[in-house]
């Protein structure tokens, strides 16, 4: 127990010891000592007194060699602590004053990065996701020889992804609501070959498809006698395509009961 009591007593003693320096070299008038400190911290994983002692020396060192390194190290320090919005606008700003400047490709890659990062469940507003993309794409363009290259492809699909995914869930939403004020059934079946026109690559493919498939099923179901052999053979043409191109999907069974449905309608037109 007493050992216990002096390791613990130890722990108080470093960690006061070192807020004590901290708040010496906050109060400090050397720029260059909080410099020095602020990249100490940054390396120790200290993010806040880093970042707090960067922005204290900031218009101390602008105009200089070391203002790139203060604007990057700012940007850096905020990522260690997850407020990408901070860190996005710090590396905005070094490109604005460095467009050329030696940590240029890292803030272009980066500003996509944070937004990445930072965008918000695909229920909510997604201009965070577009800036993302948009952030990506200006990367692309200027480094595509970068080592961030790959990772920068990979994250702006997943952004496109979740653009798709925002539409699918409008599109479902829209199926849901079947005839309740008006066809739904219709917007959603636009609303899903919309999407699949603007993300063509998405991974939600099949279950646009799906929505499609029974949207149309249900135009057929819902239609009005002179227009519901068009819907018929419009809805047949889609549940034969869906279980061609999908043959495991846990939906073929019910594409396939579908189809016998409609069958049977034809068959009454026919006659």
């Amino acid at each position: 127990m007493r050992y216990k009591g002096l390791i613990i007593l130890l722990g108080m003693v470093i960690i006061l010891s070192g807020c004590s320096e901290y708040q010496q070299v906050l109060k400090s008038k050397d720029p260059e000592l909080k410099y020095t400190k602020a990249l100490d911290y940054f390396n120790d994983g200290q993010y806040v007194r880093s970042q707090a002692l960067l922005e204290d020396v900031m218009n101390y060192f602008k105009g200089t060699e070391r203002a790139q390194e203060v604007l990057t190290y700012l940007a850096r320090s905020y990522m260690g602590q997850k407020t990408y919005n901070s860190a996005a606008e710090y590396y905005q700003a070094y490109l604005r004053n460095y467009p050329k400047g030696r940590y240029s490709t890292e803030a272009h890659f980066q500003v996509g990065h944070c937004y990445y990062l930072d965008a918000p469940d695909a229920r909510l507003d997604q201009d965070i996701t577009r800036k993302a993309i948009a952030s990506f794409q200006t990367f692309i363009e200027l480094y595509p020889e970068s080592p961030y290259i790959e990772q920068a492809y990979q994250e702006m699909g997943e952004m496109y992804d979740q653009l798709a995914y925002k539409e699918l869930l409008n599109a479902q939403l829209y199926y849901n609501l079947g005839t309740y004020l008006g066809n739904n059934y219709l917007s959603a079946e636009i609303t899903a070959k919309n999407a699949l026109k603007l993300y063509p690559s998405n991974k939600y493919k099949e279950d646009f498809d799906w929505v499609i498939t029974q949207a149309l099923y249900q135009q057929m179901i819902y239609s009005e006698e002179g227009k519901k052999e068009d819907r018929a053979r419009d809805a047949e043409d889609e549940c034969y395509n869906f279980t061609v191109a999908y043959p495991n999907s846990k939906h073929v069974n019910q594409a396939n009961r579908m189809m016998k449905e409609i069958k049977k309608v034809l068959s009454t037109i026919d006659k």
